[in-house]
């Protein structure tokens, strides 16, 4: 959506007149033009005696107060070389400008407490109002006019690049009304895309439901049934078999290849590399080209609810000693990579702070295996179930982009005086 099809919905402007403002052409005739040193100031004062214990960080866009574990291993004296933040402060990332142009760098703070020096904390005057500023630096911040700022190498800005960058300035009494504006209408748009968000979830969690069912019990709904012995499953058809793992499938561990870092880069671009560590002489006899089923050896995969431990590997491709290399005995790829993602490890995964999932107790899992025509026919349906989902579930995230996109538009529009609130 660009700035054009704002004016449908909200009124303009009668009159323009150009501006100097280096990324702006226009602003309305009553407006003006200011340095942002004479509308806003650096705040240093920092936090000697402790004055303030809540700590507080800028994550995706806004101010959040740090929880207590996140505070490990810093020691109280830390704390008081930070800076005091004030309510209304604008708390600016001003490092790593190059590396970094996705990141919402600014915002304002709704929190008494302390903040790093690491940050900027940019204090607004009197003659300003403090959430209009906040809605400015987010324009600026979307349409990326901070990474003109500086120059040659460097990475980092400090005040002094924005004591004499120019900035559209309404009359403060359009300022609070132009902030009130936007907090109302991006709540309402933050609401429809977590609303939008958390259906895509439960779409998620309706997918893999029906997956399971349909991997575990088949696709015959008069079948009859039998205990598997195996709580995560429950009862399957009475014709499947049940075996140890290690009689179902191929170990390929041998053909694991660790390469360190270095070498890592150097093969970048030529084919995956699923995983890191370890240094030997690199071998194109471990360059895997055929499907195969990689299971988590260790990590905190193992022990994680939201990511699938299993999945097929296709097309050419290095494994390293971090995940074992499995070749099913018994037909379709898909299938059971939905089965080995289904099952509950935990009685057989070893350690808690370096969880493990050694081949001997991986090889002991029981597995159920279903008859060669009924695993193709569960696969189908899985490849069909997963692309309904897809298709559901893309436009779902095609509508909040879109919402993200007009958020960001109302915001640019309102904060230069495109479209007029009051």
């Amino acid at each position: 959506m660009d700035v054009a099809n704002l004016t449908i919905a909200f009124s303009e402007h009668t009159k323009h007149k150009n501006t100097s403002i280096n990324w702006l052409n226009s602003i309305p005739n009553d407006w003006t033009e200011k340095e942002g040193m004479l509308f806003m100031r650096e705040s240093k004062e920092k936090n000697h005696g402790m004055k303030r214990k809540v700590v507080l960080s800028l994550s995706y866009g806004r101010i959040r107060v740090k929880e207590e574990k996140e505070l490990t291993g810093l020691v109280p004296e830390s704390f008081e070389t930070y800076q005091l933040v004030n309510v209304g402060d604008i708390i600016f990332r001003p490092t790593d400008l190059q590396n970094d142009k996705v990141s919402l760098r600014s915002s304002i703070s709704e929190y008494e407490g302390i903040i790093t020096s690491a940050y900027l904390n940019l204090r607004v005057k009197s003659i300003a109002h403090s959430k209009f500023i906040h809605y400015l630096f987010r324009a600026i911040d979307n349409n990326k006019v901070i990474y003109g700022l500086g120059s040659g190498l460097r990475q980092n800005i400090d005040f002094r690049d924005f004591r004499r960058l120019k900035f559209p300035f309404p009359p403060k009494q359009e300022q609070t009304a132009i902030a009130n504006f936007l907090d109302d209408k991006t709540a309402k748009i933050d609401q429809a895309i977590a609303q939008k968000q958390r259906l895509i979830e439960l779409l998620k969690e309706r997918k893999q439901i029906i997956i399971q069912k349909t991997v575990t019990k088949g696709l015959d709904p008069n079948a009859k049934l039998k205990d598997s012995g195996i709580q995560c499953i429950g009862k399957i058809p009475e014709h499947w078999e049940i075996k140890n793992l290690r009689y179902a499938f191929e170990f390929l561990n041998k053909r694991r290849i660790p390469l360190s870092a270095s070498e890592r880069e150097s093969k970048q671009g030529r084919y995956p590399y699923y995983g890191a560590s370890g240094i030997i002489d690199y071998v194109d006899d471990y360059l895997f080209n055929e499907d195969s089923i990689l299971i988590a050896e260790d990590g905190a995969n193992l022990l994680s609810k939201s990511t699938p431990l299993a999945f097929v590997a296709s097309g050419k491709y290095w494994v390293n000693n971090h995940a074992h290399i499995l070749k099913p005995m018994y037909y379709g790829f898909l299938y059971w990579a939905e089965l080995l993602s289904i099952i509950d490890y935990t009685n057989v995964i070893t350690g808690a702070a370096q969880p493990k999932l050694s081949r001997e107790k991986l090889g002991g899992v029981r597995v159920i295996i279903p008859s060669k025509d009924e695993i193709k026919t569960i696969e189908q349906a899985v490849a069909r179930i997963n692309s309904e989902f897809r298709i559901t579930i893309k436009g779902l995230k095609t509508s909040i982009s879109q919402l993200k996109e007009y958020k960001s538009v109302l915001i640019e529009s309102a904060v230069t005086g495109k479209i007029k609130v009051i």
